[in-house]
């Protein structure tokens, strides 16, 4: 397999060990940091990694806070990181907020984050803005999620979808032609086919075109936005609609939403449907709507930021039961002290060839990040 690092005049970003430990001897003798949590307004290859000094050029955010923005699914995580870390250090301040995946890498590349969450991996063209602008990123995986379709509890004919079915109803040829469940299936009732899902900024918008309809559009005669709890009221509230959305926004609401189960027809690769959950996505059943989740790191903001040293530590240290406590599936031990590493040694790019990858298991996951 053919990986991607990012490219910068010859010589590997690779931040030296001294690097680090000098890094960390300036974090002891600094101020205790300052963080508070907010919550967020609204939601491969490796490129060739070079060799560089320590001392890296280009945007960073110059700031003691720790600015986090990006993915509305993986906002529940990374929010919950900062709030036990601020618990722990009352001083700190993390300030964690959401605009979708792709409105969070144009902050990130322009150098006004210092993380980016991500449900999906770093596109090809945010590799080149980034490089562009002088950003260096850490990219590290931080668990799995069960993209899920929902109806309304009082849907009772659609108990299960195949990838097709999805497609003939989200692709963009069906924009004002596909308008009544019957159309998708002719046992279906005919009733009017509403349909909520993320918005053009969000990662779960690009993850679901890509495997979905295989391309990067859907149709645009739908309820859009990139907070994920518009969509989940939308859904509740009208007994046509179908939706999508990250796993644990419907484990929250599972009292008011119905999971559809997902036959893939696409690959040949599925028998039967199944529905989203924790054992699915371990055992690579549920497919193709399983998908890792990240968080990207600037790393000349690592390397001066103590505060965002510290909350990175505590993330990874702590992020299975963090992940687990908001109702995502965690990656193994191994991973988070693959991403520890990474992290203090500078290994910088991305294990992916700029797009989503949607068969990955997540032993596969742990092979590409232990690959950079």
């Amino acid at each position: 397999m053919v990986f991607q690092f990012e490219k910068t005049s010859g010589k590997a970003l690779r931040v030296p060990l001294f690097a680090v430990a000098t890094g960390l001897l300036v974090a002891a003798c600094s101020p205790a940091p300052t963080t508070t949590t907010q919550p967020g307004t609204t939601d491969s290859s490796p490129v060739e990694q070079t060799n560089a000094p320590a001392e890296l050029t280009g945007a960073a955010v110059a700031t003691p806070e720790v600015e986090v923005d990006g993915s509305s699914t993986v906002f529940p995580i990374t929010n919950a990181a900062a709030e036990e870390f601020q618990k722990e250090n009352p001083d700190a301040k993390v300030i964690v907020e959401f605009s979708g995946t792709t409105g969070g890498f144009r902050k990130f590349c322009a150098g006004e984050t210092d993380i980016s969450n991500a449900s999906r991996p770093i596109s090809s063209e945010e590799i080149v803005t980034c490089r562009e602008a002088g950003v260096r990123f850490i990219e590290l995986p931080i668990a799995f999620d069960a993209l899920t379709v929902v109806v309304h509890p009082e849907n009772t004919w659609a108990q299960s979808l195949t990838v097709s079915e999805l497609k003939k109803m989200w692709e963009p040829a069906a924009q004002g032609k596909i308008t009544n469940w019957n159309q998708i299936r002719p046992d279906f009732p005919n009733r009017p086919l509403k349909l909520y899902g993320a918005g053009t900024d969000s990662g779960t918008y690009d993850y679901f075109a890509e495997v979905i309809t295989g391309g990067s559009d859907l149709r645009s005669d739908f309820t859009a936005s990139e907070d994920d709890d518009v969509l989940v009221q939308g859904v509740a509230n009208d007994p046509d609609a179908l939706g999508f959305f990250g796993f644990s926004y419907f484990e929250r609401n599972q009292d008011k939403l119905r999971a559809v189960a997902i036959l893939d027809d696409s690959q040949g690769r599925a028998t039967e449907a199944v529905l989203p959950s924790r054992e699915a996505v371990e055992n690579a059943t549920y497919v193709p709507l399983s998908r890792p989740l990240f968080v990207y790191v600037n790393g000349r903001a690592a390397q001066q930021n103590p505060n965002l040293r510290d909350f990175m530590t505590f993330y990874l240290t702590n992020a299975q039961r963090i992940v687990e406590s908001v109702d995502y599936i965690p990656m193994p031990g191994e991973a988070y002290e693959v991403g520890s590493v990474h992290l203090f040694k500078g290994e910088y790019g991305t294990a992916y060839d700029g797009k989503p990858q949607p068969y990955l298991t997540i032993r596969e996951v742990l092979q590409k990040e232990q690959s950079l």
